[in-house]
């Protein structure tokens, strides 16, 4: 591999772990205000990102890199109140930016690590369509989505 690609994998290796962090946090945040109803689907999301992080984390250090912290608060990309409407929302959001996120690291990476990211983009796709009750075209592409205001690859929540 040419060293740009090298940089464009673990750029978005990093950028992979961050959203991982910034979903971990914000499940914290979905499963303080969601109903009882679907509280293990949040756990069970919760439980998903976690291990997605830690398995991130050691591969960054594999490949000598210093994995990004994750920040101590995150700002929410909208208010959540304690309701159980806005946290299946911001769910949804979370997802959303994860699969984003997931689809740069498919473009950056080949071989079994491309097999990896696109099942987590699979992943984050199928439970954000769990938590919005609808599907999009191109999850984790925004751009050819066709929804307007749809995030892009940035994290979310941000710090």
């Amino acid at each position: 591999m040419s060293q740009v690609t090298d940089r464009r994998r673990r750029e978005a290796l990093q950028a992979a772990l961050a959203a991982e962090h910034a979903a971990v946090y914000g499940y914290g945040v979905v499963g303080g205000r969601i109903g009882e109803g679907r509280q293990a689907e949040a756990r069970s999301a919760y439980d998903a990102h976690r291990a997605r992080r830690d398995a991130l984390v050691r591969e960054v250090r594999d490949l000598g890199g210093q994995p990004v912290a994750a920040a101590a608060a995150y700002a929410l990309p909208f208010p959540v109140p304690d309701s159980a409407a806005a946290a299946v929302r911001f769910a949804a959001e979370l997802e959303e930016r994860v699969a984003g996120v997931y689809s740069d690291l498919v473009r950056a990476s080949g071989g079994e690590r491309r097999r990896e990211a696109a099942g987590a983009l699979r992943e984050a796709a199928v439970r954000a369509v769990r938590w919005r009750g609808e599907s999009v075209a191109f999850p984790g592409l925004a751009e050819r989505a066709g929804a307007a205001g749809t995030p892009t690859a940035s994290t979310s929540p941000t710090p």
